[in-house]
Protein backbone atom coordinates (compact mmCIF):
# COMPACT_ATOMS: atom_id res chain seq x y z
CA UNK A 1 0.00 0.00 0.00
CA UNK A 2 1.46 3.24 -1.21
CA UNK A 3 1.25 5.84 2.06
CA UNK A 4 2.94 9.20 2.93
CA UNK A 5 4.95 8.31 5.90
CA UNK A 6 7.71 9.84 8.03
CA UNK A 7 10.91 7.60 7.22
CA UNK A 8 11.05 6.48 11.21
CA UNK A 9 7.10 5.57 11.10
CA UNK A 10 7.64 3.50 7.43
CA UNK A 11 10.67 1.66 9.48
CA UNK A 12 8.30 0.92 12.87
CA UNK A 13 5.49 -0.16 10.45
CA UNK A 14 8.17 -2.31 8.39
CA UNK A 15 8.93 -4.23 12.02
CA UNK A 16 5.67 -5.11 13.03
CA UNK A 17 5.64 -6.84 9.77
CA UNK A 18 8.30 -8.89 10.41
CA UNK A 19 6.80 -10.14 13.61
CA UNK A 20 9.77 -9.86 15.95
CA UNK A 21 9.07 -11.61 19.58
CA UNK A 22 11.30 -9.19 21.36
CA UNK A 23 11.45 -5.47 21.13
CA UNK A 24 13.80 -3.84 23.43
CA UNK A 25 15.01 -0.21 22.92
CA UNK A 26 16.54 2.76 24.76
CA UNK A 27 15.20 5.89 23.28
CA UNK A 28 17.86 8.76 21.77
CA UNK A 29 17.97 11.15 18.74
CA UNK A 30 16.93 10.66 15.85
CA UNK A 31 15.66 6.83 16.33
CA UNK A 32 13.10 7.78 19.22
CA UNK A 33 10.00 8.09 16.53
CA UNK A 34 10.64 4.22 15.58
CA UNK A 35 10.62 2.80 18.73
CA UNK A 36 7.47 5.14 20.29
CA UNK A 37 6.02 4.29 17.20
CA UNK A 38 6.87 0.34 17.89
CA UNK A 39 5.73 1.11 21.85
CA UNK A 40 2.01 2.33 20.13
CA UNK A 41 1.68 -0.62 18.01
CA UNK A 42 2.17 -2.91 21.22
CA UNK A 43 -0.10 -0.64 23.62
CA UNK A 44 -2.99 -0.21 20.98
CA UNK A 45 -2.72 -3.97 19.99
CA UNK A 46 -1.77 -3.96 16.55
CA UNK A 47 1.96 -6.47 17.75
CA UNK A 48 1.93 -8.93 20.07
CA UNK A 49 6.10 -8.78 20.60
CA UNK A 50 7.75 -8.14 24.34
CA UNK A 51 8.46 -4.58 24.32
CA UNK A 52 11.03 -3.71 26.81
CA UNK A 53 12.10 -0.43 27.71
CA UNK A 54 15.75 -0.71 28.39
CA UNK A 55 17.93 1.32 31.38
CA UNK A 56 20.31 2.37 28.37
CA UNK A 57 21.49 1.13 25.26
CA UNK A 58 24.07 -1.42 26.71
CA UNK A 59 21.22 -3.20 28.16
CA UNK A 60 18.84 -3.21 24.90
CA UNK A 61 21.30 -4.89 22.98
CA UNK A 62 21.90 -7.19 25.81
CA UNK A 63 18.38 -8.08 26.13
CA UNK A 64 18.01 -8.76 22.24
CA UNK A 65 21.16 -11.14 22.55
CA UNK A 66 19.94 -13.07 25.63
CA UNK A 67 16.12 -13.36 23.54
CA UNK A 68 17.85 -14.33 20.47
CA UNK A 69 19.74 -16.90 22.31
CA UNK A 70 16.96 -18.62 22.89
CA UNK A 71 16.34 -18.64 19.40
CA UNK A 72 12.99 -15.90 18.82
CA UNK A 73 13.31 -13.27 16.64
CA UNK A 74 14.36 -9.62 18.15
CA UNK A 75 14.89 -6.05 17.33
CA UNK A 76 16.16 -2.31 18.12
CA UNK A 77 17.45 0.85 17.22
CA UNK A 78 20.30 3.39 18.22
CA UNK A 79 22.52 5.94 17.26
CA UNK A 80 25.56 8.15 17.54
CA UNK A 81 26.70 7.53 21.25
CA UNK A 82 23.82 5.21 21.83
CA UNK A 83 25.70 2.67 19.57
CA UNK A 84 29.09 3.18 20.81
CA UNK A 85 27.84 2.43 24.13
CA UNK A 86 26.66 -0.80 22.75
CA UNK A 87 29.68 -2.09 21.18
CA UNK A 88 30.66 -4.89 23.72
CA UNK A 89 27.85 -5.99 23.16
CA UNK A 90 27.47 -5.79 19.67
CA UNK A 91 30.52 -7.87 18.78
CA UNK A 92 29.18 -10.53 21.47
CA UNK A 93 25.98 -10.65 19.02
CA UNK A 94 28.34 -11.33 16.04
CA UNK A 95 30.50 -13.68 17.70
CA UNK A 96 28.10 -15.91 19.27
CA UNK A 97 26.62 -15.85 15.65
CA UNK A 98 23.23 -14.18 16.70
CA UNK A 99 20.55 -12.78 13.82
CA UNK A 100 19.61 -10.02 15.44
CA UNK A 101 18.23 -7.11 13.39
CA UNK A 102 19.09 -3.42 14.15
CA UNK A 103 18.41 -0.03 12.94
CA UNK A 104 21.36 2.77 13.29
CA UNK A 105 19.72 6.17 12.73
CA UNK A 106 22.70 7.35 12.11
CA UNK A 107 24.42 10.64 13.88
CA UNK A 108 27.14 12.31 14.66
CA UNK A 109 29.15 11.62 17.68
CA UNK A 110 30.52 14.01 19.99
CA UNK A 111 32.12 16.20 21.36
CA UNK A 112 31.22 18.22 20.59
CA UNK A 113 27.64 17.28 21.30
CA UNK A 114 25.74 17.12 17.91
CA UNK A 115 22.59 15.46 17.03
CA UNK A 116 22.63 15.38 13.31
CA UNK A 117 23.39 13.49 10.95
CA UNK A 118 26.60 11.72 9.59
CA UNK A 119 27.63 8.05 9.37
CA UNK A 120 30.64 8.18 12.37
CA UNK A 121 28.62 6.20 14.37
CA UNK A 122 28.33 3.35 12.47
CA UNK A 123 31.68 3.75 10.81
CA UNK A 124 33.66 3.16 14.03
CA UNK A 125 31.82 -0.36 14.99
CA UNK A 126 32.24 -1.37 11.29
CA UNK A 127 34.80 -4.11 12.77
CA UNK A 128 32.17 -5.37 14.83
CA UNK A 129 31.25 -8.63 12.47
CA UNK A 130 27.90 -7.51 11.13
CA UNK A 131 26.46 -7.06 7.75
CA UNK A 132 26.14 -3.36 7.29
CA UNK A 133 23.95 -2.21 4.60
CA UNK A 134 22.73 1.75 3.75
CA UNK A 135 19.65 2.84 2.61
CA UNK A 136 19.38 5.56 0.39
CA UNK A 137 15.60 6.75 0.38
CA UNK A 138 12.70 5.69 3.09
CA UNK A 139 11.51 2.99 0.36
CA UNK A 140 14.97 1.53 0.57
CA UNK A 141 14.84 1.36 4.25
CA UNK A 142 11.71 -0.16 4.19
CA UNK A 143 12.74 -3.03 1.78
CA UNK A 144 16.33 -3.29 3.35
CA UNK A 145 14.74 -4.27 7.26
CA UNK A 146 12.74 -7.06 5.71
CA UNK A 147 15.87 -8.69 3.91
CA UNK A 148 17.22 -7.60 6.83
CA UNK A 149 16.09 -10.49 8.39
CA UNK A 150 16.13 -12.80 6.18
CA UNK A 151 19.80 -12.40 5.55
CA UNK A 152 20.27 -12.99 9.14
CA UNK A 153 18.52 -16.00 9.55
CA UNK A 154 20.07 -17.68 6.60
CA UNK A 155 23.60 -16.82 8.08
CA UNK A 156 23.11 -16.30 11.68
CA UNK A 157 24.73 -13.40 11.14
CA UNK A 158 23.94 -9.70 12.64
CA UNK A 159 22.62 -7.20 10.03
CA UNK A 160 22.55 -3.59 11.08
CA UNK A 161 20.34 -1.36 8.16
CA UNK A 162 21.78 2.30 8.42
CA UNK A 163 19.82 5.05 7.69
CA UNK A 164 20.57 9.00 7.82
CA UNK A 165 19.01 10.65 10.78
CA UNK A 166 16.45 13.57 9.83
CA UNK A 167 17.29 13.29 6.17
CA UNK A 168 15.26 9.91 6.23
CA UNK A 169 14.52 9.27 9.81
CA UNK A 170 12.38 12.62 9.88
CA UNK A 171 11.37 12.94 6.55
CA UNK A 172 7.96 11.91 4.88
CA UNK A 173 7.81 10.54 1.44
CA UNK A 174 5.74 8.37 -0.35
CA UNK A 175 6.46 4.45 0.97
CA UNK A 176 5.06 1.44 -0.48
CA UNK A 177 4.37 -0.40 2.61
CA UNK A 178 3.93 -3.86 1.70
CA UNK A 179 1.15 -6.42 2.72
CA UNK A 180 1.33 -8.84 5.93
CA UNK A 181 0.66 -11.90 3.77
CA UNK A 182 3.77 -10.95 1.38
CA UNK A 183 6.01 -10.84 4.45
CA UNK A 184 5.04 -13.80 6.10
CA UNK A 185 5.46 -15.60 2.73
CA UNK A 186 8.97 -14.23 2.92
CA UNK A 187 9.67 -14.12 6.29
CA UNK A 188 8.14 -17.32 7.39
CA UNK A 189 7.47 -17.41 11.46
CA UNK A 190 9.74 -18.59 13.90
CA UNK A 191 8.91 -21.47 15.98
CA UNK A 192 9.99 -21.02 19.73
CA UNK A 193 13.90 -21.90 20.09
CA UNK A 194 14.14 -21.80 16.73
CA UNK A 195 13.70 -25.73 16.38
CA UNK A 196 13.80 -26.64 12.77
CA UNK A 197 10.87 -26.76 10.27
CA UNK A 198 10.52 -27.63 6.52
CA UNK A 199 9.54 -23.89 6.40
CA UNK A 200 12.76 -22.79 7.88
CA UNK A 201 16.55 -22.89 7.58
CA UNK A 202 18.07 -25.39 9.83
CA UNK A 203 19.98 -23.92 12.60
CA UNK A 204 23.03 -26.22 14.05
CA UNK A 205 22.64 -27.91 17.17
CA UNK A 206 23.33 -26.16 20.39
CA UNK A 207 23.21 -23.02 19.20
CA UNK A 208 20.56 -21.76 21.10
CA UNK A 209 19.23 -21.69 24.79
CA UNK A 210 16.97 -24.60 25.71
CA UNK A 211 15.96 -25.91 28.63
CA UNK A 212 15.34 -29.28 27.44
CA UNK A 213 18.91 -29.15 26.41
CA UNK A 214 20.91 -27.14 28.41
CA UNK A 215 24.14 -25.64 26.74
CA UNK A 216 26.56 -22.67 26.76
CA UNK A 217 27.08 -20.23 24.62
CA UNK A 218 30.17 -17.69 24.76
CA UNK A 219 32.51 -19.32 26.94
CA UNK A 220 35.72 -18.95 27.95
CA UNK A 221 38.23 -19.77 24.04
CA UNK A 222 41.76 -21.00 24.39
CA UNK A 223 44.30 -19.36 21.94
CA UNK A 224 44.55 -22.35 20.17
CA UNK A 225 40.44 -21.79 19.51
CA UNK A 226 40.23 -18.56 19.29
CA UNK A 227 41.53 -17.65 16.42
CA UNK A 228 39.98 -20.43 14.32
CA UNK A 229 36.59 -19.19 15.52
CA UNK A 230 37.23 -15.62 14.51
CA UNK A 231 38.30 -17.07 11.27
CA UNK A 232 35.07 -19.01 10.57
CA UNK A 233 33.07 -15.70 11.25
CA UNK A 234 35.66 -13.53 8.96
CA UNK A 235 34.94 -16.43 6.22
CA UNK A 236 31.31 -16.64 7.04
CA UNK A 237 30.84 -12.66 6.80
CA UNK A 238 32.62 -12.71 3.22
CA UNK A 239 30.10 -15.70 2.19
CA UNK A 240 26.88 -13.57 3.06
CA UNK A 241 27.80 -11.60 -0.37
CA UNK A 242 26.06 -14.54 -1.96
CA UNK A 243 23.48 -14.46 0.47
CA UNK A 244 22.71 -11.03 0.49
CA UNK A 245 22.52 -10.75 -3.56
CA UNK A 246 19.94 -14.38 -3.41
CA UNK A 247 18.24 -12.38 -0.79
CA UNK A 248 17.48 -9.49 -2.92
CA UNK A 249 16.87 -11.32 -5.89
CA UNK A 250 14.00 -12.97 -4.20
CA UNK A 251 12.44 -9.95 -2.62
CA UNK A 252 12.65 -8.36 -6.03
CA UNK A 253 10.67 -11.07 -7.42
CA UNK A 254 8.14 -11.54 -4.53
CA UNK A 255 7.66 -7.87 -4.25
CA UNK A 256 7.38 -7.10 -7.92
CA UNK A 257 10.55 -4.97 -7.61
CA UNK A 258 11.89 -4.50 -11.56
CA UNK A 259 15.21 -3.78 -12.47
CA UNK A 260 14.90 -0.60 -12.43
CA UNK A 261 16.10 2.77 -14.90
CA UNK A 262 17.29 6.17 -14.01
CA UNK A 263 16.96 8.92 -15.92
CA UNK A 264 16.72 6.64 -18.94
CA UNK A 265 20.13 4.92 -17.73
CA UNK A 266 19.97 0.92 -16.76
CA UNK A 267 20.86 0.65 -13.26
CA UNK A 268 23.83 -1.97 -13.51
CA UNK A 269 24.35 -4.03 -10.27
CA UNK A 270 20.74 -4.41 -8.74
CA UNK A 271 22.01 -6.74 -6.63
CA UNK A 272 21.75 -5.80 -2.61
CA UNK A 273 25.46 -4.61 -2.85
CA UNK A 274 26.39 -2.30 -5.25
CA UNK A 275 24.34 0.07 -8.06
CA UNK A 276 25.63 1.70 -11.07
CA UNK A 277 24.13 4.25 -12.79
CA UNK A 278 25.92 6.35 -15.87
CA UNK A 279 26.94 5.98 -19.24
CA UNK A 280 29.22 2.99 -20.67
CA UNK A 281 32.43 4.99 -20.40
CA UNK A 282 32.63 8.02 -17.58
CA UNK A 283 35.22 9.94 -17.05
CA UNK A 284 34.33 10.25 -13.69
CA UNK A 285 32.60 7.93 -11.07
CA UNK A 286 30.76 9.90 -8.13
CA UNK A 287 30.81 7.09 -4.50
CA UNK A 288 28.59 7.80 -1.95
CA UNK A 289 25.91 6.05 0.45
CA UNK A 290 23.22 6.90 1.87
CA UNK A 291 21.06 9.84 1.33
CA UNK A 292 23.25 12.55 -0.01
CA UNK A 293 23.37 9.69 -3.59
CA UNK A 294 19.88 11.58 -3.91
CA UNK A 295 21.15 15.36 -4.15
CA UNK A 296 24.22 13.42 -6.27
CA UNK A 297 21.35 12.10 -8.74
CA UNK A 298 19.67 15.30 -8.83
CA UNK A 299 23.11 17.27 -9.71
CA UNK A 300 24.13 14.94 -11.67
CA UNK A 301 20.95 14.16 -14.22
CA UNK A 302 18.13 16.73 -13.22
CA UNK A 303 20.25 20.14 -13.53
CA UNK A 304 21.49 21.55 -16.98
CA UNK A 305 24.31 20.62 -18.11
CA UNK A 306 27.64 22.38 -16.36
CA UNK A 307 28.63 25.00 -18.47
CA UNK A 308 31.66 23.97 -19.86
CA UNK A 309 34.29 26.77 -18.85
CA UNK A 310 37.51 25.06 -20.36
CA UNK A 311 38.33 22.31 -22.66
CA UNK A 312 39.66 19.82 -19.32
CA UNK A 313 36.03 19.90 -17.64
CA UNK A 314 34.29 17.25 -17.32
CA UNK A 315 31.07 17.45 -19.15
CA UNK A 316 28.25 16.43 -16.67
CA UNK A 317 26.93 13.36 -19.21
CA UNK A 318 30.00 11.70 -19.05
CA UNK A 319 29.45 10.89 -15.30
CA UNK A 320 28.75 8.09 -13.57
CA UNK A 321 27.28 7.44 -10.04
CA UNK A 322 28.31 4.26 -7.85
CA UNK A 323 26.18 3.51 -4.93
CA UNK A 324 27.66 0.90 -1.99
CA UNK A 325 24.58 -0.33 -0.45
CA UNK A 326 26.33 -3.07 1.44
CA UNK A 327 29.61 -1.55 3.28
CA UNK A 328 29.80 -5.12 5.28
CA UNK A 329 30.92 -7.10 3.82
CA UNK A 330 32.60 -4.87 1.68
CA UNK A 331 31.81 -5.80 -1.93
CA UNK A 332 35.15 -5.56 -3.44
CA UNK A 333 34.83 -7.88 -6.43
CA UNK A 334 31.46 -6.10 -7.56
CA UNK A 335 32.98 -2.78 -7.37
CA UNK A 336 36.12 -4.04 -9.38
CA UNK A 337 33.78 -5.37 -11.77
CA UNK A 338 32.69 -1.90 -12.39
CA UNK A 339 35.28 -0.03 -12.43
CA UNK A 340 37.22 -2.69 -14.89
CA UNK A 341 34.33 -2.61 -17.31
CA UNK A 342 33.84 1.53 -17.39
CA UNK A 343 37.52 2.38 -16.98
CA UNK A 344 36.64 5.78 -15.09
CA UNK A 345 39.45 8.03 -15.80
CA UNK A 346 38.77 9.71 -11.96
CA UNK A 347 36.87 9.01 -9.18
CA UNK A 348 35.21 11.34 -6.25
CA UNK A 349 34.58 9.37 -3.53
CA UNK A 350 31.98 11.23 -0.68
CA UNK A 351 32.26 10.43 2.98
CA UNK A 352 30.16 11.25 5.89
CA UNK A 353 32.78 9.77 8.01
CA UNK A 354 36.44 10.27 8.87
CA UNK A 355 39.17 7.99 10.01
CA UNK A 356 40.86 10.63 12.72
CA UNK A 357 44.73 11.04 11.36
CA UNK A 358 44.16 8.74 8.18
CA UNK A 359 41.66 9.48 5.58
CA UNK A 360 37.73 9.16 4.67
CA UNK A 361 36.79 5.77 5.81
CA UNK A 362 34.82 4.63 2.67
CA UNK A 363 37.95 6.30 0.58
CA UNK A 364 40.33 3.70 2.43
CA UNK A 365 38.51 1.03 1.54
CA UNK A 366 38.03 1.96 -1.97
CA UNK A 367 42.09 2.20 -2.41
CA UNK A 368 42.35 -1.51 -1.58
CA UNK A 369 39.64 -2.69 -4.27
CA UNK A 370 41.75 -0.36 -6.97
CA UNK A 371 44.99 -1.77 -6.08
CA UNK A 372 43.55 -5.29 -6.58
CA UNK A 373 42.18 -4.15 -10.24
CA UNK A 374 45.93 -4.23 -11.04
CA UNK A 375 47.69 -1.65 -13.47
CA UNK A 376 44.60 0.59 -14.07
CA UNK A 377 45.21 4.54 -14.14
CA UNK A 378 41.80 5.37 -12.32
CA UNK A 379 42.91 7.60 -9.50
CA UNK A 380 40.52 7.96 -6.33
CA UNK A 381 40.33 11.31 -4.45
CA UNK A 382 38.53 11.73 -1.09
CA UNK A 383 35.83 14.45 -0.46
CA UNK A 384 35.05 14.32 3.42
CA UNK A 385 31.22 16.41 3.40
CA UNK A 386 27.99 16.56 5.66
CA UNK A 387 29.55 15.92 8.89
CA UNK A 388 27.34 17.35 11.75
CA UNK A 389 24.30 17.53 9.29
CA UNK A 390 26.22 20.08 7.39
CA UNK A 391 23.69 20.63 4.49
CA UNK A 392 25.62 18.88 0.96
CA UNK A 393 23.97 20.98 -1.95
CA UNK A 394 24.15 20.48 -5.55
CA UNK A 395 26.64 23.61 -5.69
CA UNK A 396 29.18 21.01 -3.08
CA UNK A 397 28.74 18.19 -5.94
CA UNK A 398 29.34 21.08 -8.75
CA UNK A 399 32.69 21.86 -6.52
CA UNK A 400 33.75 18.35 -6.68
CA UNK A 401 33.01 17.56 -10.33
CA UNK A 402 35.21 21.26 -11.26
CA UNK A 403 37.83 19.93 -8.83
CA UNK A 404 38.00 16.72 -10.72
CA UNK A 405 38.42 18.07 -13.89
Amino acid sequence: MLRFLEGSKAIAETIKLCRPQVVAIYPITPQTHIVENLAMFKANGFADYEYIRAESEFAAASMVLGASATGVRTYTASASQGLLLMTEVLFNIAGLRLPVVMTSANRAVSAPINIWNDQQDAMTIRDAGWVMLFAETNQEAVDLHIQAYKIAERTNLPVMVCVDGFSLTHTSESVNIPDQKLVDKFLPKLNRYRIPTPSRYPIPVNQYLDPQNPTSLGVLSTPENYMPLRLKLHKDLLASKQIIKKTASDFNKLFKKQQITRYGLRVTGYDGLVEYTGPKNPKLILVAMGSVLGTIRHTVFDRNPIPIRNRNQIPIHQIGILKIKCFRPFPDEEIAQIILKTKPKNIAVIDRAISLGRDGILLTELQQTLFKCGNIKTKAKNFILGLGGKDIRPEDILKIIKDIS
